[in-house]
């Protein structure tokens, strides 16, 4: 290539960076905002809108070009989407803090203090800012007040399912409640943490009931934030449930998505689930406690006190507090039987049947059961249940499709078992025969 050629190419490539449109087009659903129409278009409109200020010289801006459209036709009709050249704007981007490219805001409640978006550059993560946008502006018109401090604050108490933490309240709400936390220390100025507010702010949404999820200002709360010594931000803790001090807290260390998020603290969710009680089955009422809204009730039928002494029978509840223990996560009921002592339970269960101990894992729900066929031990017990969590085994329908009669009994005192005591007879009054000698 020639000497002229090189500096035609270099011209053609000057203009373009300088055209005045040059990342959309008029056939896009990308509106050009420029100092001549954004006041009637933007400011002084009912509407929502999402505007980016670029530079078309801009590597990051080029790239966000096809989801910005995306993110333009999908909002069509609903939310408006802008583009800024601030190659050609200078004035208008700089009246808007405008320091580096793409910056995106959006317009919402308060035209004259719009908020930065700060999530992922994707057409659905931004379609999502705007929209989340969108509802304030509608509980604002309705009364009902905005749903938390504005995002643009830096933190995650955007949304109304993260609890604002203070050095006064942090306390009572985390180190001495019984709940799961997830702590997010932030600086307003951070642009990580602004980041990391709509992940933070869906997260606590999914987890809600399962896990807390809260936030506090580091820089105005700094009591709590040097006694968790806190250097950098955001800074994530994680506080597990019952009593805690400050030794209790734990590193966040998962990714900064919402799925990373509420995957890291159900897995916490799940180590800090406490192990079943292995309930004696003296009641309907104890059944329908232990078994009903659960996903499966273990039931166990142990042999009887005479059979088998309290050490004998401790052993049997010992191997069922161990599996208890192995299997908490999903979460099923407990039950246990002495033999003999719930007659129509193992009839419908077909259980005791070819004797002591026996099994059975019953679906209240569905009213099916699977029964234990190997041994009552703990390798043949975790075989068992294992199957059955993956879905695996032999289920049968429950005789009648309906539990049966539960006995009121009393609850094993936790001793051994002993024989009802003989009567004497007296035999002073009976006159017997007496019998020649031989």
């Amino acid at each position: 290539m020639g000497t002229s050629s090189i500096w035609m190419v270099v011209a053609l490539v000057a203009g373009l960076a300088t055209s005045g449109w040059a990342l959309y087009s008029s056939s896009d659903d990308v509106v050009e905002l420029t100092a001549n129409n954004f006041d009637r278009m933007v400011v002084k409109s009912d509407e929502v809108w999402v505007v980016e200020f670029y530079a078309p010289f801009c590597g990051h801006c080029r790239n966000l070009v096809p989801e910005y459209k995306k993110a333009a036709t999908a909002l069509k009709g609903v939310i408006k989407v802008g583009g800024i050249n601030c190659e050609e704007e200078q004035s208008l981007c700089g009246q808007h803090g405008v320091r580096g490219y793409p910056t995106i805001k959006i317009f919402g409640a308060n035209k004259r203090s719009p908020v930065d978006y700060n999530g992922q550059r994707t057409a659905k993560d931004i379609a999502e800012g705007a929209l989340a946008e969108a509802k304030k502006k509608i509980k604002n018109v309705l009364g009902g007040g905005s749903s938390g401090s504005s995002s643009s604050d830096g933190g995650s108490s955007d949304s109304k399912d993260v609890v604002e933490l203070t050095d006064s309240n942090f306390d009572k709400l985390v180190l001495n409640s019984d709940d799961i936390w997830l702590v997010e220390f932030f600086a307003p100025w951070c642009g990580h943490c602004k980041n990391l507010a709509p992940h933070w702010a869906k997260a606590a949404s999914e987890l809600k009931g399962k896990v807390k999820l809260g936030a506090l200002d580091a820089t105005v709360h700094t009591i709590k934030a040097q006694q968790f010594g806190i250097q950098g931000y955001p800074t994530i803790k994680f506080f597990a449930g019952g009593p805690k001090d400050r030794d209790s807290a734990q590193e966040y260390d998962g990714g900064r998505t919402a799925s990373d998020i509420v995957n890291w603290a159900l897995e916490k969710h799940s180590e800090n689930i406490p192990a079943p009680e292995i309930v004696q089955l003296t009641s309907e009422e104890v059944t329908k406690k232990t078994c009903e809204e659960k996903p499966l009730c273990v039931v166990s039928v142990l042999p009887h006190i005479l059979d088998c002494d309290a050490a004998c029978r401790n052993n049997y509840l010992a191997i069922l507090a161990k599996m208890g223990e192995k299997y908490k996560k999903k979460q099923w009921g407990w039950l246990w039987s002495e033999g003999g002592a719930q007659p129509e339970i193992e009839s419908t269960l077909d259980i005791g049947g070819f004797g002591y101990p026996a099994m059975a894992v019953v679906n209240v729900k569905k009213m099916k059961y699977s029964l234990l066929r190997g041994a009552f031990s703990e390798e043949g017990i975790n075989e068992f249940l294992r199957d059955l969590s993956y879905g695996r085994g032999h289920t049968a329908p429950v005789k009648g499709a309906a539990l049966p009669k539960i006995y009121n009994v009393d609850p094993w005192d936790g001793k051994d078992g002993q024989l009802p005591e003989e009567e004497d007879i007296d035999l002073s009054d009976v006159d017997l025969d007496e019998k020649d000698e031989l």
